[in-house]
């Protein structure tokens, strides 16, 4: 690798992370020496570069510093349009026509070596056949999430069971054939999931939840762990039981 290459790549790494990664991290990820990881920090930083942190502790990145847009490799431009096209496959149409979009802007600005990879990519998102109708305006569903709104939800589980929810909106699942809207349930006072194919209708509510989203949602992925290791758990305790 050109040292050129391996000081925006470590400058990649820190930007990466959200706490100090150690020059061993570094080293191993550039396939180095940790001298040479130190030697390159000490240039970085000479040249400017608001890096933090010193040798045997970690590294962090400041916050204000940039580089020029669209500086991208080969495979972070594959990385870039593959995920647009699963998106443009498998998203709400607002999100489909912004990802089409996207690998337009991503075509028209990167230089001409790397425009095959986006006009002609080696790799491409499988076509979505399964995919099921959202029952929710998926757009305005953002938008209440992006500002911490409410939104009262009717549903019908899958026994056909119709209830009506005010729910916390914190984020949007996409699977392969369905969505899933991420809320907290006032009725069940618990983090719930809702297929939005089977929502029967959807009030967006000027009202605005308590916490802020981020909050939420780092509630949630403690909350999603839990409920993980207990399925894990039962499951290795009926596997134990089943061979006895």
């Amino acid at each position: 690798m050109r040292r050129a290459d391996r000081l925006f790549q470590i400058i990649q790494i820190l930007r990466r992370h959200r706490g100090p990664v150690t020059s061993e991290v570094i080293a191993e990820e550039l396939e180095t020496s940790k001298r040479t990881v130190y030697r390159d920090i000490a240039d970085l930083m000479a040249q400017r570069v608001p890096i933090r942190g010193e040798a045997g502790v970690g590294y962090v990145l400041e916050n204000g510093f940039d580089l020029p847009p669209l500086m991208l490799t080969q495979v972070e431009v594959e990385a870039a349009v593959l995920g647009a096209q699963w998106v443009a496959s498998r998203g709400d149409p607002e999100l489909a026509r912004a990802a089409q979009d996207l690998i337009a802007k991503i075509g028209a600005t990167v230089p001409e070596r790397l425009r095959p990879v986006v006009v002609d990519p080696a790799t491409r998102a499988a076509p979505n056949y399964k995919s099921v109708p959202d029952r929710i305006e998926m757009a305005a569903a953002r938008r209440a999430i992006h500002d911490g709104r409410k939104i009262r939800l009717t549903y019908r589980d899958e026994q056909e069971r119709e209830t009506v929810r005010t729910v916390w909106p914190f984020a949007v699942g996409y699977h392969e054939a369905v969505r899933l809207l991420l809320a907290w349930c006032e009725l069940r006072q618990d983090f719930r999931s809702f297929r939005t194919d089977r929502v029967g209708g959807a009030a967006f509510l000027d009202d605005r939840y308590p916490e802020r989203p981020a909050t939420l949602r780092a509630r949630w992925r403690v909350y999603a762990a839990a409920e993980h290791e207990r399925r894990r758990a039962g499951h290795n305790a009926a596997s134990a039981q089943a061979a006895e």
